[in-house]
């Protein structure tokens, strides 16, 4: 009966440290939150005076007051402006009226280089022509092979 009565009071005394250790941790936790809680509190006080601040200094009445002070301008006049026979005449239109947009062409062109074909599902144009990576590349000192002709063309 002895050793039950040992064994009781270990086990006892055991979940009292395993208790108190849990209650230690959680009120380490605690501290912890109040302590960023204190934290975002200071950044968001902070944060509230810099926009008063920025208000402040953005304000139209004192960037006026001050580009009144420090910045040579004067209001414009009407007697400023150009009339349009003093304009430059327009740059010289180098596409054909009601013809494609050569830029455009341009870009068409790399789109639909870089689609992939849909019958084969492979990349067709000049993505298509790199070589693979376990392929070995051409030697790029060698003659490039000059294309066949069919028996009919001449040059």
């Amino acid at each position: 009966m002895r050793i039950l009565h040992f064994l009781v009071i270990g086990m006892l005394i055991f979940a009292a440290s395993y208790v108190y250790r849990i209650k230690m941790e959680s009120t380490a936790r605690v501290e912890r939150v109040l302590q960023l809680n204190a934290e975002i509190r200071k950044q968001r006080d902070a944060i509230a005076v810099l926009r008063a601040e920025w208000a402040k200094l953005d304000a139209p009445l004192r960037l006026q007051g001050l580009v009144e002070r420090h910045l040579p301008l004067k209001p414009i006049n009407a007697n400023q402006y150009d009339s349009l026979k003093n304009l430059p005449e327009r740059p010289p239109n180098f596409t054909r009226p009601g013809g494609r947009d050569p830029i455009g062409a341009m870009i068409d062109t790399i789109e639909a280089a870089a689609e992939p074909d849909s019958t084969t599902g492979s990349i067709s144009g000049p993505a298509a022509d790199q070589p693979a990576a376990d392929q070995p590349a051409a030697d790029p000192a060698a003659p490039a092979a000059e294309p066949e002709q069919a028996p009919g063309d001449q040059q």
